[in-house]
C-alpha cells in the first residue's frame, strides 16, 4: 500500500482551490436553495456551517496549547452581513493563520492523533473540498474533487473519523475491506472488528495474518471519499463482496 503524504503546502493549495470555488459556488445561489447532498439544509445553512468551523478552529489552532478549546457553536449572523460574507471574513482569517502556521506546534484536536497543529491544516482542507462538492451540486454545476487530495481525504476517514469512533451509524461489523482508487493506483484495506476498527498495512503484516478482502470497492479517489462521507451511494462504484460492510465505513 503506497500513501500520500500531505505537507502544509498541499493543504493550503487546496484551500487556495476549493475556498473560491465555494464561494463562487455560493454566490450564484439563492440563500434559500436545497443542498441535496445534505438534507434539510440550505446553501445559506452551508454557507454558515463552514464559516462557523472556520472562525471556530481560527480560535484556538494558533494558541500553541493542546488543552481543549471551548466547544463551537454555530455562528451567529451579524445584522446586515450576509452568510458568504461572513465565510469570507472566516477564510480569510483562517489562511492567514495557516500561511504562518508551525504545522509541529501543539494544537488540540478531538482524534487519536498527535495534538499538532498539521491536524487542522488537513482537516480544513478536506472539511472545504466536501463543502464546495455540496455548494457546487446545489447548483448543478459540481466537479470531482482533485484526485491526489481525495486520497489524502480516504486516508483521513480510516486513519482519523473512523477509529474515533465517528461513523455515521452505530452496528457491529465484522471483515476485511479493500477500497482502490483507480486514479492513483492506491489501496487500502481496513479490519472491522465490531465497535473497532484497524486500518492494515500490507507491506509490513506477517505471512500468516489473513488480509483476504470480504468486500471490494473500485473507483475514483473522489467517488470513493465521497461515498465515505455518504454524499454518493456505494452502489455508484465497483463493488464486489459483502456489501453489507460498507455501512461500517460511512462517516459524518
Amino acid at each position: 500500500m503506497s500513501r500520500l503524504h500531505g505537507t502544509k503546502d498541499f493543504w493550503i493549495g487546496a484551500l487556495r482551490a476549493d475556498g473560491p470555488a465555494f464561494a463562487s459556488a455560493v454566490g450564484e445561489a439563492p440563500p434559500e436553495t436545497p443542498v441535496l447532498s445534505c438534507p434539510g439544509w440550505t446553501v445559506a445553512d452551508l454557507t454558515l456551517h463552514l464559516a462557523s468551523i472556520y472562525h471556530w478552529v481560527h480560535s484556538f489552532a494558533g494558541s500553541g496549547e493542546a488543552g481543549q478549546p471551548a466547544r463551537r457553536d454555530d455562528a451567529e449572523l451579524p445584522t446586515g452581513v450576509t452568510p458568504l460574507q461572513l465565510w469570507q471574513h472566516g477564510y480569510d482569517q483562517l489562511m492567514t493563520l495557516f500561511d504562518g502556521l508551525d504545522p509541529e506546534a501543539p494544537a488540540w484536536n478531538w482524534a487519536p492523533q498527535p495534538k499538532k497543529a498539521v491536524f487542522w491544516l488537513r482537516r480544513m482542507a478536506h472539511e472545504t473540498a466536501v463543502h464546495r462538492w455540496d455548494a457546487q451540486l446545489a447548483i448543478a454545476a459540481g466537479g470531482p474533487i482533485e484526485a491526489k487530495l481525495a486520497a489524502d481525504g480516504v486516508g483521513e476517514v480510516l486513519d482519523t473519523w473512523l477509529p474515533a469512533g465517528r461513523r455515521a451509524a452505530q452496528g457491529q461489523w465484522h471483515g476485511v475491506v479493500q477500497l482502490t482508487a483507480t486514479d492513483v493506483a492506491q489501496e487500502w484495506y481496513l479490519r472491522l472488528r465490531g465497535d473497532g476498527v484497524a486500518l492494515l498495512d500490507t507491506a509490513t503484516v506477517f505471512g500468516h495474518e489473513d488480509h483476504h478482502a470480504r468486500a471490494q470497492v473500485t473507483g475514483t479517489a473522489s467517488d470513493l471519499l465521497l461515498a465515505l462521507w455518504g454524499r454518493v451511494s456505494f452502489d455508484t462504484l465497483g463493488v464486489t463482496g459483502d456489501r453489507t460492510l460498507l455501512e461500517g465505513l460511512r462517516t459524518g
